[in-house]
């Protein structure tokens, strides 16, 4: 598959490996980088009414450096890090934003290919509130 960009600026055609917890059968999705808010995206499901926020955590200063395992660099086709775009869910609440650090979404820069992975490295947690 290779990626392919809609007709409207910074929507990216994405397709994974393997559904998401909680998402099957849904595979094929939309990345969409919402305008005004840096690094946030809004992650569609195709022909479906199911949608996630997704941050890019090099938009700020998180110090997020996860290790990708090379199995998982391998399912989605990239050769090394630099071919991924690294996102984590992120989950508006009443009382602030949270992110999943613990399980981001690795997306092959060139062709959408995408996985979840969920990460050993318990120094990442699953509930960080940005901000906080």
């Amino acid at each position: 598959m290779s990626a392919s960009t809609d007709q409207r600026a910074g929507v990216l055609d994405v397709e994974f490996a393997a559904p998401m917890p909680g998402l099957s059968p849904h595979t094929a999705f939309t990345l969409e980088q919402i305008d005004g808010a840096e690094g946030l995206h809004a992650l569609r499901a195709t022909g479906a009414d199911v949608r996630l926020f997704l941050l890019d955590p090099a938009s700020g200063d998180y110090g997020y450096d996860p290790t990708i395992p090379a199995e998982v660099r391998g399912q989605i086709g990239a050769a090394d890090d630099s071919d991924i775009r690294v996102f984590v869910v992120a989950n508006p609440s009443a009382d602030g934003v949270y992110i999943n650090l613990r399980a981001p979404i690795l997306i092959h820069a060139e062709s959408g290919r995408a996985v979840q992975v969920i990460l050993e490295d318990q120094r990442y947690p699953i509930r960080a509130r940005l901000g906080g």
